[in-house]
């Protein structure tokens, strides 16, 4: 018999390290875990969290570091932890099992699994003792043991009921890609943009009530639809409403930078405090969309900010961008983020501390739980230069005090995929705003993961942490750092980056492809222990690596002339339109990156790099929202294919030119960067 142990210490996962010293008998995920399950003939129960996340915190306070609690587990079960983040493909597979127990997805997720690993039975949160109207965990322990032992045939039918829904998953509704026209119309892509902007709130922004997710795919569709249709003042109110509340709401961090995951409630006042790269990354690139359009300076100073968050506090050892800080810390949710009134007197002074708690809404009785969320939902306005200098002042006063705090818990393992996101989004913003640090922090994670994180055959792993990479990397790993090294090329002009792009790719069609049906599998064809290989196109915190590599393969059509690519393009959204038919509300990313395959511009720019009149045309470019753009760097020295509709153009009269070409025709060189009007 196995010794009876927490195994969990020799891993290197925050989150398995914060239960390496609970009395129960974890196990990590792997093929040594199912084999004890089938030698023992017990039932799995899996565990899934993160590090960040509350209310795996709370049940582990409150059951697995519960003596009375770890004795009936470690009798009944086999005891499997994960780590989400480590693993996404185990979480990806059991939340879908939930999901079609007909539950609400979330985490911690509670699944209870036959030995092989096969669900039957799960739930997410189970308070000890019973509390909320949920069932004590305890009760639900010895409830599911008595029917494995006394109802097995209500077990079997059970799993194979979720093991087919599992199944029934992994296909995808594919449709025929016309001869005579796009798979999908421009009108269509109105329509629904215009169908999310009647569901968003007019007033708060975001969709529903409480809570509300910042859901930055969701509002870059409806963006790109009201710059197909300016005349839909609807559109762009809906995507300036949420970004205006968002930030100067409370999820916002006034004093540190940086988005929390979601709000509690309808107003963005109360966050559920952890932040997620994932989320800031996607964030950023929204909020620079549209400041390239409105220009407005609310959205300039939390790009800023928030790029210098991710720089000061999100940088790991190994030069990638680590995953999260945690809700919590000394055991309390927000306590890090929160203020009292007397804290900000004693701090700034009365003069100071007046001015300071008018715009942010500090009282004396606080606006959550008898403490204050610093905020400007209640003015949103900006202030005048002068103001905002001296709350900026004040703002960094209040941070160094809270910099001596008790800091909340830092996962810095390094993750292939949200890394992806951030490179990308570092890379756009730079060129953007003329930020030399924010792209070299992109290049340096992108180094971390291509250099770190990768094998010489190409494979990379997921996840890199005290110096162990681990796990067998996904498909959003390949296709965010795809779209990543794209996004580099376009900010350096180093064709090296598109090299690496195809060189992802082609791994993904080695062992990620469905070659009967279309798009990628979640996990590769070499994935040994997993029950069933998912695959969809459905965007949840992060976008779907299917609807990524739509944008990935239009690009790599653009800047390598091969219409290969833009045929791959197709049949990727080809094998998953059929899904809209029922629900397009997921599949953002796909529609996104469809628009860009109709509507793609390809912007050269020929002139040497530093050469101040190459900047000014650069920042004519973008100065402008253009979700459909790809830029080409070209120094004057270099030569583009043949078949490349600007070959043959250069300098115009010694002076730097930018040619805008679309299908396969350029027009006339600007050589003016007044005279770009796009």
């Amino acid at each position: 018999m196995s010794e009876g142990r927490n195994r969990l210490g020799t891993e290197t996962s925050p989150y398995l390290l914060q239960h390496a010293h609970n009395p129960v008998h974890w196990w990590a995920w792997g093929e040594e875990a199912i084999a004890e399950a089938g030698r023992s003939n017990r039932p799995i129960l899996l565990s899934v969290g993160y590090a960040a996340c509350h209310w795996c915190h709370v049940m582990a306070h409150e059951s697995f570091e519960s003596p009375e609690v770890a004795t009936v587990m470690n009798a009944l079960f086999v005891n499997i932890k994960v780590d989400r983040e480590e693993r996404p493909d185990v979480d990806a597979i059991y939340m879908q099992a939930l999901q079609a127990l007909g539950e609400h997805g979330g985490w911690p997720l509670t699944m209870f699994c036959t030995p092989s690993g096969e669900p039957f039975w799960g739930g997410t949160y189970f308070p000890y003792p019973a509390r909320y109207g949920r069932p004590s965990f305890l009760d639900v322990l010895r409830g599911v043991a008595q029917a494995w032992r006394d109802k097995p045939q209500d077990i079997e039918t059970n799993r194979a009921g979720l093991l087919q829904a599992l199944q029934r998953h992994a296909v995808n509704k594919a449709l025929e890609i016309p001869h005579d026209g796009p798979l999908l119309p421009m009108g269509l892509l109105d329509e629904i943009a215009k169908r999310l902007a009647q569901e968003s709130d007019p007033v708060w922004g975001g969709f529903g009530q409480a809570p509300k997710f910042p859901s930055p795919y969701l509002f870059e569709n409806i963006w790109r639809g009201w710059l197909r249709d300016r005349q839909a003042a609807r559109l762009s109110e809906a995507v300036t409403v949420t970004l205006d509340r968002m930030c100067q709401g409370g999820i916002y961090d006034h004093l540190g930078g940086g988005f929390a995951r979601y709000s509690t409630d309808g107003e963005w006042l109360v966050p559920h405090f952890e932040k997620m790269l994932y989320d800031n990354a996607q964030l950023i690139d929204l909020l620079v969309l549209v400041w390239q359009q409105t220009k407005n300076p609310l959205y300039a100073a939390r790009i800023a900010e928030t790029c210098d968050w991710a720089l000061r506090e999100m940088v790991a050892e190994s030069g990638g961008f680590a995953a999260s800080y945690d809700a919590d810390s000394e055991g309390v949710e927000g306590k890090f983020y929160v203020w009292d009134a007397a804290e900000i007197d004693a701090v700034l002074g009365p003069d100071d501390a007046a001015f300071f708690k008018k715009a942010y809404d500090v009282t004396p009785a606080g606006n959550w739980e008898h403490r204050t969320i610093l905020h400007r939902n209640r003015a949103p306005a900006l202030l005048g230069a002068a103001e905002e200098e001296r709350l900026a002042a004040l703002c960094a006063k209040l941070k160094a005090v809270r910099d001596k705090r008790a800091w909340p818990g830092w996962d810095d393992k390094v993750l292939a995929d949200w890394n992806g996101l951030m490179i990308a989004t570092l890379a756009n913003a730079a060129s953007v705003f003329e930020q030399p640090a924010w792209l070299a922090a992109a290049i340096r994670a992108w180094r971390c993961v291509m250099d770190g994180m990768r094998e010489e055959n190409g494979r990379l792993f997921h996840s890199l942490r005290a110096g162990k990479r681990l796990h067998r990397g996904t498909l959003d790993d390949y296709a965010n750092m795809a779209r990543a090294g794209l996004a580099l090329f376009e900010a350096t002009g180093e064709s090296a980056y598109i090299d690496h792009a195809g060189g992802l790719v082609a791994v993904l069609d080695q062992h990620f492809v469905d070659a009967a049906a279309g798009g990628y599998f979640f996990t590769a064809d070499d994935a040994a222990d997993l029950i069933v290989r998912g695959k969809h196109a459905h965007d949840n915190a992060a976008p779907a690596g299917n609807g990524t590599l739509v944008g990935v393969f239009a690009r790599l059509w653009i800047l390598r002339g091969d219409a290969a690519w833009r045929d791959k393009a197709e049949r990727q959204v080809a094998a998953f339109a059929g899904e809209l038919q029922t629900n397009f509300f997921p599949l953002m990313t796909l529609l996104n990156n469809c628009e860009l395959l109709q509507s793609a511009s390809e912007f050269v720019i020929v002139g040497e790099r530093a050469d101040p009149r190459t900047a000014a045309l650069r920042q004519a470019l973008h100065a402008r929202s253009l979700p459909n753009k790809i830029v080409r760097p070209v120094s004057p020295q270099a030569s583009l294919p043949r078949d490349h509709p600007a070959a043959g153009k250069g300098l115009v009269d010694g002076k730097p030119a930018l040619y805008v070409c679309r299908d396969m025709t350029c027009q006339p060189p600007i050589v003016d960067p007044l005279a770009l009007d796009l």
